[in-house]
C-alpha cells in the first residue's frame, strides 16, 4: 500500500472536510490570480460535497466550473453528469461561476472532445482544484480498464488534453460514448482530492494502489506523483 487514506467517521464530516479545503484553494487561488479553475465528476457521491461548496464566499464570479468527465449524450438526457453540476453546485452563491461543459454537440465524440479541450485551454489550462471519484472497477474520470483509450489517457508525458472514450466492447463498461480529461491535467492540477465512500471501495482502493500505472488509473496517479488527497469515510 503505497498512498494512505484519511479517515472520517461520518458521511457529514466527510464532506464538510472535502468542501473546506476545496472552498480554501479556490479561494486562495481568486485572491492570488484573480480567477480560478475547478473540476469535478459527476454521479451521486459528490452531492453533499456540492451543496456545502455552493454556500463559499469565494469569489464564484471569478471562478470556471467544469467536469472531469462526461457521458456524450444530447444535453436533454438526464445521464448527463452536467446537470449534477448545475442542480447542486451551480446553486446560490456559486450561481455567478462561470461553466465549461465537456459535452458539445458536435458530429463524433472525438470533435466534441477538441472542442472542450479548445474552450479549457482558454479558461488557464491547468485547474487549481479537482475533485474526483472512483468506480467500483477503479475507473477514474472515464479512465476504464481495457478502454482502448486507457493508455493514451494515462500517457503522462503528454500534454493536458480532453479526450473522446468509445463505448465498451462485448458488455465491457462504459455503457455509453464519454469525454474525459487525462492524467497530465492531473499532474498538473494545485489539489486534487479522491473522495471515497464504503468498505468496498476502501478495498478497491488499496488494490489499485499497488497496480500497473500504464493500465490502473489510481496507480498512474500515484506513479505520476498527482498531489493527491484520498479522504474516505466506512459511511457508504
Amino acid at each position: 500500500m503505497t498512498h494512505e487514506l484519511e479517515t472520517f467517521p461520518t458521511l457529514d464530516t466527510w464532506a464538510a472536510t472535502i468542501a473546506g479545503r476545496l472552498e480554501e484553494t479556490l479561494g486562495a487561488a481568486v485572491l492570488a490570480n484573480g480567477r480560478a479553475l475547478f473540476a469535478g465528476p459527476g454521479g451521486s457521491t459528490p452531492s453533499p460535497v456540492y451543496e456545502r461548496l455552493a454556500r463559499a464566499d469565494i469569489g464564484w464570479d471569478r471562478i470556471a466550473v467544469t467536469l472531469v468527465d462526461e457521458r456524450y449524450v444530447p444535453e436533454s438526457d438526464p445521464e448527463l453528469n452536467a446537470r449534477l453540476i448545475r442542480d447542486t453546485l451551480l446553486q446560490g452563491p456559486a450561481a455567478a461561476a462561470t461553466f465549461i461543459p465537456l459535452y458539445h454537440p458536435e458530429v463524433t465524440v472525438d470533435r466534441a472532445a477538441a472542442v472542450a479541450a479548445h474552450a479549457l485551454a482558454g479558461a488557464g489550462g491547468r485547474f487549481d482544484a479537482v475533485l474526483l471519484g472512483m468506480g467500483e472497477d477503479g475507473h477514474i474520470c472515464s479512465m476504464f480498464p481495457n478502454s482502448p483509450t486507457l493508455k493514451t489517457l494515462l500517457t503522462p508525458t503528454l500534454k493536458p488534453t480532453v479526450l473522446g472514450v468509445p463505448h465498451g466492447r462485448d458488455g465491457a463498461a462504459p455503457s455509453l460514448e464519454r469525454i474525459s480529461i487525462n492524467l497530465p491535467y492531473l499532474m498538473s492540477a494545485e489539489r486534487v482530492i479522491l473522495g471515497l465512500k464504503g468498505a468496498a471501495k476502501r478495498s478497491v482502493f488499496e488494490r489499485e494502489a499497488d497496480g500497473d500505472p500504464a493500465v490502473q488509473p489510481i496507480a498512474a496517479m500515484i506513479a505520476a506523483k498527482v498531489p493527491l488527497e484520498v479522504v474516505w469515510t466506512e459511511a457508504a
